[in-house]
Protein backbone atom coordinates (compact mmCIF):
# COMPACT_ATOMS: atom_id res chain seq x y z
CA UNK A 1 0.00 0.00 0.00
CA UNK A 2 0.97 3.62 -0.45
CA UNK A 3 0.85 5.71 2.73
CA UNK A 4 0.53 9.45 2.31
CA UNK A 5 0.90 12.08 4.99
CA UNK A 6 -0.36 15.41 3.70
CA UNK A 7 -0.55 18.86 5.22
CA UNK A 8 -3.02 20.92 3.25
CA UNK A 9 -4.75 24.25 3.60
CA UNK A 10 -8.44 24.17 4.49
CA UNK A 11 -10.55 27.16 3.57
CA UNK A 12 -13.40 25.87 5.74
CA UNK A 13 -11.28 25.57 8.89
CA UNK A 14 -8.79 28.33 8.18
CA UNK A 15 -5.61 26.40 9.04
CA UNK A 16 -3.32 23.77 7.55
CA UNK A 17 -4.60 20.32 8.51
CA UNK A 18 -2.72 16.98 8.66
CA UNK A 19 -4.29 14.22 6.58
CA UNK A 20 -3.32 10.55 6.26
CA UNK A 21 -4.38 8.52 3.22
CA UNK A 22 -3.90 4.86 2.33
CA UNK A 23 -3.92 4.14 -1.41
CA UNK A 24 -3.81 0.76 -3.18
CA UNK A 25 -0.42 -0.07 -4.70
CA UNK A 26 -1.69 -2.04 -7.70
CA UNK A 27 -2.73 0.99 -9.75
CA UNK A 28 0.04 0.48 -12.31
CA UNK A 29 -0.42 -3.30 -12.44
CA UNK A 30 -3.94 -3.54 -13.79
CA UNK A 31 -5.78 -2.68 -10.59
CA UNK A 32 -8.98 -0.67 -10.57
CA UNK A 33 -8.46 3.10 -10.87
CA UNK A 34 -9.05 5.19 -7.77
CA UNK A 35 -12.28 6.53 -9.23
CA UNK A 36 -13.74 3.00 -9.02
CA UNK A 37 -12.55 2.16 -5.50
CA UNK A 38 -14.53 2.20 -2.29
CA UNK A 39 -13.43 5.06 -0.03
CA UNK A 40 -13.60 4.81 3.77
CA UNK A 41 -13.35 7.98 5.84
CA UNK A 42 -12.08 7.05 9.33
CA UNK A 43 -12.68 9.65 12.04
CA UNK A 44 -10.61 9.87 15.21
CA UNK A 45 -11.64 10.39 18.82
CA UNK A 46 -11.35 13.38 21.13
CA UNK A 47 -7.77 12.78 22.27
CA UNK A 48 -6.39 11.53 18.93
CA UNK A 49 -5.46 12.82 15.48
CA UNK A 50 -5.18 11.62 11.88
CA UNK A 51 -2.46 9.10 12.80
CA UNK A 52 -4.43 7.14 15.39
CA UNK A 53 -6.09 4.53 13.19
CA UNK A 54 -2.77 3.70 11.52
CA UNK A 55 -0.87 3.56 14.80
CA UNK A 56 -3.26 1.38 16.79
CA UNK A 57 -5.05 -0.91 14.28
CA UNK A 58 -4.26 -3.06 11.23
CA UNK A 59 -6.23 -0.75 8.94
CA UNK A 60 -3.46 -0.91 6.30
CA UNK A 61 -3.79 -4.70 6.11
CA UNK A 62 -7.57 -4.42 5.84
CA UNK A 63 -7.25 -1.79 3.12
CA UNK A 64 -4.94 -4.08 1.14
CA UNK A 65 -7.20 -7.12 1.54
CA UNK A 66 -10.29 -5.23 0.38
CA UNK A 67 -8.77 -2.80 -2.13
CA UNK A 68 -9.93 0.23 -0.17
CA UNK A 69 -8.89 3.84 -0.19
CA UNK A 70 -8.79 4.98 3.46
CA UNK A 71 -8.89 8.66 4.38
CA UNK A 72 -8.01 9.72 7.94
CA UNK A 73 -8.53 13.45 8.52
CA UNK A 74 -7.75 15.58 11.56
CA UNK A 75 -10.50 17.43 13.41
CA UNK A 76 -8.92 18.33 16.74
CA UNK A 77 -11.44 18.41 19.60
CA UNK A 78 -14.14 19.90 17.37
CA UNK A 79 -16.80 17.18 17.63
CA UNK A 80 -16.90 17.58 13.86
CA UNK A 81 -18.92 20.77 14.29
CA UNK A 82 -19.12 23.93 12.26
CA UNK A 83 -17.97 25.92 15.26
CA UNK A 84 -19.17 29.34 16.27
CA UNK A 85 -15.63 30.73 15.81
CA UNK A 86 -15.81 30.00 12.08
CA UNK A 87 -13.79 26.78 12.02
CA UNK A 88 -16.19 24.65 9.98
CA UNK A 89 -14.98 21.09 10.57
CA UNK A 90 -18.25 19.45 9.54
CA UNK A 91 -18.23 21.26 6.20
CA UNK A 92 -14.57 20.36 5.79
CA UNK A 93 -15.16 16.64 6.35
CA UNK A 94 -18.32 16.36 4.25
CA UNK A 95 -17.73 18.89 1.47
CA UNK A 96 -14.27 20.42 1.13
CA UNK A 97 -12.14 17.34 1.76
CA UNK A 98 -13.97 14.95 -0.64
CA UNK A 99 -13.90 17.61 -3.38
CA UNK A 100 -10.17 18.20 -2.79
CA UNK A 101 -9.39 14.47 -2.90
CA UNK A 102 -11.35 14.01 -6.10
CA UNK A 103 -9.63 16.96 -7.77
CA UNK A 104 -6.15 15.99 -6.53
CA UNK A 105 -6.15 12.17 -6.76
CA UNK A 106 -9.36 11.38 -8.68
CA UNK A 107 -10.65 9.55 -5.61
CA UNK A 108 -14.34 8.73 -5.94
CA UNK A 109 -16.94 10.88 -4.22
CA UNK A 110 -19.97 8.94 -5.46
CA UNK A 111 -22.42 7.85 -2.79
CA UNK A 112 -22.21 4.15 -3.64
CA UNK A 113 -18.42 4.17 -3.12
CA UNK A 114 -18.24 6.37 -0.01
CA UNK A 115 -18.34 5.16 3.60
CA UNK A 116 -17.67 6.80 6.95
CA UNK A 117 -16.80 5.37 10.37
CA UNK A 118 -15.30 6.59 13.60
CA UNK A 119 -14.75 5.92 17.28
CA UNK A 120 -15.96 7.85 20.31
CA UNK A 121 -16.08 11.51 19.16
CA UNK A 122 -15.47 10.12 15.67
CA UNK A 123 -18.45 7.79 16.05
CA UNK A 124 -20.54 10.86 16.76
CA UNK A 125 -18.98 12.52 13.71
CA UNK A 126 -19.64 9.54 11.45
CA UNK A 127 -23.33 9.41 12.35
CA UNK A 128 -23.60 13.19 12.18
CA UNK A 129 -22.32 13.03 8.60
CA UNK A 130 -24.67 10.15 7.77
CA UNK A 131 -27.79 11.78 9.20
CA UNK A 132 -27.16 15.34 8.02
CA UNK A 133 -25.72 14.41 4.60
CA UNK A 134 -27.31 11.05 3.75
CA UNK A 135 -26.80 11.81 0.06
CA UNK A 136 -23.04 11.35 0.45
CA UNK A 137 -22.61 7.91 2.06
CA UNK A 138 -23.63 4.33 1.34
CA UNK A 139 -23.03 3.26 4.97
CA UNK A 140 -21.82 4.67 8.28
CA UNK A 141 -20.50 3.12 11.48
CA UNK A 142 -20.26 4.50 15.01
CA UNK A 143 -17.95 2.66 17.41
CA UNK A 144 -18.42 3.55 21.09
CA UNK A 145 -19.90 6.79 19.80
CA UNK A 146 -20.90 9.80 21.85
CA UNK A 147 -24.50 9.45 20.72
CA UNK A 148 -26.33 11.39 23.44
CA UNK A 149 -24.59 14.67 24.19
CA UNK A 150 -27.07 15.93 26.78
CA UNK A 151 -26.68 12.69 28.73
CA UNK A 152 -22.90 12.94 28.44
CA UNK A 153 -22.81 16.46 29.86
CA UNK A 154 -25.41 15.98 32.60
CA UNK A 155 -23.47 14.03 35.30
CA UNK A 156 -22.19 16.16 38.22
CA UNK A 157 -18.53 15.50 37.38
CA UNK A 158 -19.14 17.12 34.00
CA UNK A 159 -21.43 19.97 35.07
CA UNK A 160 -19.04 20.97 37.85
CA UNK A 161 -16.06 21.05 35.47
CA UNK A 162 -15.99 24.68 34.25
CA UNK A 163 -13.23 24.05 31.69
CA UNK A 164 -15.22 21.23 30.08
CA UNK A 165 -18.44 23.23 30.10
CA UNK A 166 -16.64 26.18 28.53
CA UNK A 167 -15.09 23.99 25.83
CA UNK A 168 -18.39 22.42 24.85
CA UNK A 169 -20.04 25.81 24.91
CA UNK A 170 -17.50 27.09 22.41
CA UNK A 171 -18.03 24.06 20.19
CA UNK A 172 -21.77 24.51 19.88
CA UNK A 173 -22.17 28.25 20.34
CA UNK A 174 -23.43 27.77 23.90
CA UNK A 175 -24.74 24.66 25.64
CA UNK A 176 -28.19 26.23 25.83
CA UNK A 177 -28.30 25.94 22.03
CA UNK A 178 -27.45 22.24 21.89
CA UNK A 179 -30.83 20.59 22.48
CA UNK A 180 -32.89 20.49 19.31
CA UNK A 181 -30.00 21.69 17.14
CA UNK A 182 -28.31 19.81 14.30
CA UNK A 183 -25.51 18.97 16.75
CA UNK A 184 -27.94 16.95 18.89
CA UNK A 185 -28.12 13.21 18.04
CA UNK A 186 -31.74 13.07 19.19
CA UNK A 187 -32.57 15.71 16.59
CA UNK A 188 -30.95 13.57 13.88
CA UNK A 189 -33.31 10.72 14.74
CA UNK A 190 -36.36 12.96 14.92
CA UNK A 191 -35.64 14.53 11.54
CA UNK A 192 -34.79 11.19 9.91
CA UNK A 193 -38.07 9.67 11.08
CA UNK A 194 -40.06 12.27 9.10
CA UNK A 195 -37.77 12.58 6.07
CA UNK A 196 -38.22 10.84 2.76
CA UNK A 197 -34.48 10.94 2.02
CA UNK A 198 -32.94 7.44 2.24
CA UNK A 199 -30.40 7.05 5.01
CA UNK A 200 -27.11 5.22 4.58
CA UNK A 201 -26.98 1.76 6.11
CA UNK A 202 -26.21 2.40 9.77
CA UNK A 203 -24.00 0.24 11.99
CA UNK A 204 -23.07 0.80 15.63
CA UNK A 205 -21.21 -1.15 18.30
CA UNK A 206 -20.22 -0.56 21.91
CA UNK A 207 -18.36 -2.59 24.50
CA UNK A 208 -20.16 -3.95 27.55
CA UNK A 209 -17.51 -2.39 29.81
CA UNK A 210 -17.52 0.99 28.05
CA UNK A 211 -18.59 4.06 30.07
CA UNK A 212 -20.46 5.27 26.96
CA UNK A 213 -22.65 2.15 26.81
CA UNK A 214 -25.70 3.93 28.37
CA UNK A 215 -25.46 6.68 25.72
CA UNK A 216 -25.37 4.11 22.93
CA UNK A 217 -28.30 2.18 24.35
CA UNK A 218 -30.32 5.39 24.67
CA UNK A 219 -29.66 6.25 21.03
CA UNK A 220 -30.47 2.73 19.83
CA UNK A 221 -33.67 2.65 21.88
CA UNK A 222 -34.78 6.01 20.50
CA UNK A 223 -33.94 4.92 16.94
CA UNK A 224 -36.16 1.87 17.35
CA UNK A 225 -38.96 4.02 18.76
CA UNK A 226 -38.98 6.38 15.80
CA UNK A 227 -38.43 3.66 13.20
CA UNK A 228 -34.85 4.39 12.10
CA UNK A 229 -33.20 1.08 11.02
CA UNK A 230 -29.81 0.44 12.58
CA UNK A 231 -27.58 -2.63 12.98
CA UNK A 232 -26.31 -2.59 16.58
CA UNK A 233 -23.87 -4.92 18.33
CA UNK A 234 -22.58 -5.25 21.88
CA UNK A 235 -19.81 -7.52 23.11
CA UNK A 236 -17.17 -7.63 25.81
CA UNK A 237 -14.79 -4.69 25.67
CA UNK A 238 -14.14 -1.22 26.94
CA UNK A 239 -13.26 2.14 25.41
CA UNK A 240 -10.18 0.63 23.82
CA UNK A 241 -8.42 -0.11 20.55
CA UNK A 242 -8.72 -3.88 20.89
CA UNK A 243 -12.50 -3.49 20.67
CA UNK A 244 -12.40 -0.94 17.84
CA UNK A 245 -10.03 -3.13 15.81
CA UNK A 246 -12.51 -6.03 15.89
CA UNK A 247 -15.45 -3.82 15.02
CA UNK A 248 -13.91 -1.91 12.12
CA UNK A 249 -13.02 -5.23 10.50
CA UNK A 250 -16.66 -6.32 10.82
CA UNK A 251 -17.85 -3.08 9.26
CA UNK A 252 -15.45 -3.39 6.32
CA UNK A 253 -16.66 -6.93 5.69
CA UNK A 254 -20.27 -5.66 5.73
CA UNK A 255 -19.70 -3.00 3.07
Amino acid sequence: MTLLHIDHDSEKVGVNLPLNVILPDDLTRGGKPLADRKVLYLLHGLSDDASAWQRYTNIEILAREHGLVVVMPTAGRSFYADMANGQAYFSYITEELPAWLEATFRISSTRENTFVAGLSMGGYGAFKAAFLRPDLYAAACSLSGVLALNALLAPPDKVENPALMHEFGLLFGGLDKLSGSLNDPMTWLKNASTSSAPLPRLFAACGLEDDLLPLNRLFIHTAAQVGVPLHYHEESGGHEWFFWQRQIEKFILAI
